[in-house]
């Protein structure tokens, strides 16, 4: 049955190569720290530079020496100096030679004219691009989605009531403020509109249909529900890729609601926007294009380290609108460290950020998004293999439809056991399948039945492993029925 192409892979075809390439950075950066003081305490990016840092997303990879190289010609020399002897300027850490190992340069990406602003300013286009986003929209790197849903329903309360939101908080909102999303979206959602004050009775769960897709007919009845009652109606969630299944919700019929009552449209990517480079999912996944924002994360379908996640926001001025606040302290010059461009902390929650972005810039560089879109092609067929095994497998049953990269499934002997005893038998077999180092999926709950989970977003996984997973599965679950 093993009849895909040749597994693709992020790691390196040539282990030596990129061993030397790292003990090379990492005396680098040794020697960096060791004569830092030796050094300007500041170098403006020059125009060079900053025409360098907005080049477009790029498709085709190249060598890791040559985005290395880049690296220490644009974005090292530029840096904001906090690691300098001579930084006197906000209260930023200083860092170690044993941090640095795992932190590098260390810049607090806020604040500053120093290259690390531009490559976040580079970041998120690209970012814009991958969403096909409009390139004056704006966008903000967080630690991941459950803050890039924070950030985006945050401008979008805003935006419910501009007048008072900000100064008076929901307390003085005209009517009370509610939101919509379906019964699978993820906990940090409700999390988000706990955290905003709305409570959680403001999270209107929205019925999903026997493919774990949210119900647009339930949500209008539920939004004229609610209008009735002299409520407001300001935003609707939709998902692509929920948690528990990867069901990708009616995005259309979401954004034609949205239009036609005037809320606010968000999509929960966190993993399934990025199927977006799949040309496949182009048609179910071409609405996130007209959503007001979109959250996911670059740490999970793109492997890139944690952690990093985006929020965009298709409107800059509500984005700004909703977070800017600029204190004496913090008012930019016209020259010198403090020039450069607008305050990233008037975009979000945090003044203090760490320099996301630089692993993005490199990956993106290395890999090219032509690859990275083919790895997640490549797990995707691997997850139809999956669900094609365990459809073979009589003593396998599927628990939900796998539309993209998660396979929902149990062991089912068929020999009259009831629920309990189906769940309890699937959770001892999931522990199992830990405790012997066969493989780790997870678990959820689908309609009260225990499913062994798998979700793959892992570019080293090969059929092989799959198979050895099925087999797994069945012989546990053989031995304890036995």
């Amino acid at each position: 049955m093993n009849t895909l192409k040749k597994t693709l892979s992020l790691d390196p075809d040539n282990w030596n190569d990129l061993r030397a390439l790292g003990h090379r950075m990492v005396d680098d950066m040794f020697d960096y720290l060791q004569q830092i003081g030796e050094q300007p305490a500041w170098k403006a990016p020059t125009d060079d530079v900053k025409a360098h840092l907005a080049q477009p997303l790029p498709l085709e990879g190249q060598p890791a020496e040559a985005v290395y190289a880049e690296f220490l010609r644009y974005i090292l020399p530029y840096n904001n100096g906090n690691i300098h002897p001579r930084f006197f300027s906000w209260v930023q850490t200083t860092g170690t030679p044993l941090g640095m190992l795992a932190s590098g340069m260390t810049p607090n990406v806020t604040i500053g004219d120093h290259a690390a602003m531009y490559v976040d300013k580079q970041v998120i286009d690209w970012c814009k691009a991958l969403m096909n986003f409009p390139e004056n929209a704006s966008g903000m790197l967080v630690s991941g989605a459950t803050m890039a849903n924070l950030t985006s329903l945050l401008v979008a309360r805003h935006t419910a009531d501009r007048d008072r939101i900000r100064r008076y908080g929901v307390r003085g909102t005209d009517r009370p403020l509610v939101l919509y999303a379906s019964a699978e979206t993820h906990s940090c959602v409700q999390k988000a509109v706990e955290v905003m004050g709305l409570g959680s009775e403001a999270l209107r769960k929205v019925p999903v249909n026997a493919s774990y897709q949210l119900d647009d007919t339930a949500l209008q009845s539920m939004i004229e529900a609610d209008l009735a009652a002299g409520l407001h109606p300001f935003c609707v969630v939709g998902n692509a890729g929920t948690v528990n299944t990867g069901a990708i919700d009616p995005l259309d019929a979401i954004a034609d609601l949205c239009q036609q009552y005037n809320l606010w449209f968000h999509v929960d990517g966190a993993f399934g926007a990025l199927a977006k480079l799949v040309p496949a999912y182009a048609h179910s996944l071409a609405a996130i294009e007209r959503a007001d924002s979109v959250a996911f994360d670059l740490h999970k379908w793109l492997s890139m380290p944690y952690e990093v996640g985006c929020a965009l926001i298709r409107n800059a001025d509500l984005h700004r609108d909703a977070f800017a606040m600029t204190p004496t302290y913090l008012a930019r010059h016209e020259r010198g460290l403090a020039g450069g461009p607008d305050s990233l902390s008037n975009y979000g929650i945090e003044l203090s950020r760490g320099f996301k972005a630089l692993k993005v810039w490199m990956s993106f560089k290395t890999f090219g998004v032509d690859r990275l879109g083919a790895v997640i092609a490549q797990n995707i067929e691997q997850a139809q293999y999956l669900a094609q095994r365990i459809n073979d497998e009589p003593q396998l049953e599927l628990l939900a439809p796998a539309p993209m990269n998660i396979v929902c499934y149990r062991f089912n002997p068929r020999d009259g056991r009831d629920t309990d005893a189906l769940n309890a038998l699937n959770k001892e077999i999931l522990m199992r399948l830990h405790e012997q180092g066969i493989a780790t999926p997870s678990y959820t709950l689908l309609g009260g039945r225990y499913a062994i989970r798998v979700a793959h977003v892992n570019h080293r996984t090969q059929l092989a492993d799959l198979d050895i997973l099925v087999e797994g599965s069945i012989r546990i679950g053989g031995e304890l029925i036995r």
